[in-house]
Formats: structure tokens, C-alpha cells, sequence
């Protein structure tokens, strides 16, 4: 084994490629922080911008941006003690609706359900804004279900493999948009950081879950990676049309066939999902 330099291009255009075959392949492999001693953040998130160019040439589109470990509740049981960040495509993204849909297991690896909040911009955020300003900057929010995976077996792994891997990203099932207004975005100001969800497995409450636990709120999560893409050199800042998925409401479980995961919402606007696993 030898260390990682902190940037070689070499290097990260290398991990690039392997981890999108690794993925193509549906396989595992070994965490890179296991195989390449000095893999950190500022490396993945250079390998994360090269995976994204690498999938945009082959007509892949990022669309939006996803969040990770912004719950604060599962830090302990991954061993990621702050939040990451990754891109979305065209071709991860499905829209749902009206509410329910199936999901091909085969398409991802040792994937676990999440219910999120995702929130569209119709202008960019800027740095230094409080949330209030950043609310201003949405044009629609919805619920859906992210399905994540984890090319590292047994989902053990280091901050920066998750950065790498996608940000451990399979697919987003998105719900009905509902647009902000000027009449109602008192009511999605509040509610925002005020509702509770409860997830479901063949209508068995696994867990419930709060808005707070993500950062203290979707916007909160919001305004963390503004914050964050700020001082990151290589990667763009947020812009307008981009959605961001702010993070798992509730903990990640583990999916398999012939299950039906289904969200239900309390003192909040959304319909709730159901995904039924093929």
C-alpha cells in the first residue's frame, strides 16, 4: 500500500473510474481509505467532482444535490460524525405520483430506505444568509424516498469513501411538488420545521421522526451546505433549479423484495409515499 497525495489528478481520476464501474457492476470493494492510506475529504470530493464530469460525458445529467449524515441520531451507527454531500442525476431520479410506485432491488447494493424533504431553488443561495432568506430561494418542496447503497460491504466505510461512493446515493423517489406561494409560505415556513414522520414496513412503524433531526430542520440542512460548497474549491455552488434532498428524517433500513414501505406525515402538507420492493 502506499499514501494518497492530497490531490494527484492521476490518482482521483483512477478512483473515478473504478468506483463507477464497481457500480455498473452492482459490486463491492474494499473501502479506499483501507486501500490508499490518506484518502481524505478534500480528496473525495475531488474524485466526487471527476465521477460527476465522468457520468455527465456519458449522458448522465446532475440535476440536484443530495445530503447525507445531516441526522444527527445516526452518527454513532456509521461512524460519521458530520454531514456529506453528492450529486443527483436523470437517470436516479423518479418522480411518483400519485404516491405509489414499485422499486427493482436489483438496481442497487445492500440499499436501505430513507424518507427526506427535498427542496427546489428558483434563485441560488448565498453564503451568510439565516434561514429566513434561504426560504425565500425555494420554488417547490416534496416528500420522497431515497434508496441508498453502499459499494463497501457490511455499509463500513469512512467519511470521505462515502463522499466518493456517490454519497452512498442508489435512487430518489420523489413525490407531488408543492409550489410556495405568496399565500402559503407562512404555512410552509412553519410547518418546515415543525412536522413529524412516521416510516412504515408493511404497515409496521419502524421508526418516527421529526424535522428537527436534520440539523434542526430542512432549511437548516439547507443552509450547512451552502455554507460548505463556499469553501470547497472545486465543486460549484448551488444554483437555481437545482433540488436538494436534505436528508433521512428517520434511521436507514435495509430493503428486500416483497416488501411495501410506506411514510406518513404529521402536522405537514405531504402525501405520504409507498414504494413496494421488486
Amino acid at each position: 500500500m502506499t499514501s494518497l497525495p492530497p490531490s494527484p489528478q492521476g490518482r482521483v481520476d483512477d478512483l473515478a473510474s473504478l468506483l463507477i464501474a464497481t457500480l455498473d457492476a452492482r459490486a463491492q470493494i474494499a473501502p479506499i481509505s483501507q486501500t490508499h492510506p490518506g484518502f481524505d475529504l478534500e480528496t473525495a470530493y475531488a474524485v466526487n467532482a471527476r465521477v460527476a464530469a465522468l457520468r455527465a460525458a456519458r449522458g448522465e445529467k446532475p440535476i440536484g444535490r443530495k445530503l447525507g449524515f445531516t441526522n444527527r441520531n445516526i452518527w454513532d451507527e456509521y461512524k460519521v460524525y458530520a454531514p456529506i454531500w453528492s450529486y443527483m442525476y436523470d437517470t436516479t431520479v423518479r418522480r411518483v405520483d400519485p404516491g405509489a410506485a414499485d422499486f427493482d432491488l436489483s438496481s442497487v447494493v445492500e440499499p436501505r430506505i430513507e424518507p427526506e424533504i427535498t427542496l427546489s431553488l428558483k434563485r441560488a443561495p448565498e453564503p451568510g444568509m439565516n434561514e429566513e432568506a434561504i426560504f425565500e430561494c425555494l420554488d417547490w418542496v416534496a416528500h420522497g424516498f431515497e434508496v441508498v447503497q453502499s459499494l463497501f460491504p457490511d455499509w463500513k466505510f469512512a467519511p470521505a469513501d462515502t463522499v466518493a461512493a456517490f454519497g452512498l446515493h442508489g435512487a430518489l423517489m420523489l413525490g407531488p411538488k408543492h409550489a410556495i406561494t405568496p399565500s402559503n409560505a407562512r404555512q410552509w415556513r412553519e410547518r418546515l420545521s415543525a412536522f413529524e414522520v412516521t416510516l412504515f414496513r408493511n404497515d409496521v412503524a419502524m421508526d418516527h421522526g421529526h424535522a428537527r433531526n436534520v440539523l434542526g430542520g430542512p432549511l437548516s440542512a439547507l443552509k450547512n451546505v451552502v455554507e460548505v460548497l463556499a469553501a470547497d474549491r472545486i465543486n460549484p455552488a448551488l444554483k437555481a433549479g437545482e433540488f436538494i434532498t436534505t436528508g433521512t428524517i428517520t434511521r436507514a433500513f435495509p430493503i428486500q423484495r416483497g416488501e411495501e414501505w410506506r411514510s406518513e406525515f404529521i402536522n405537514a402538507p405531504f402525501e405520504g409515499l409507498t414504494v413496494r420492493v421488486t
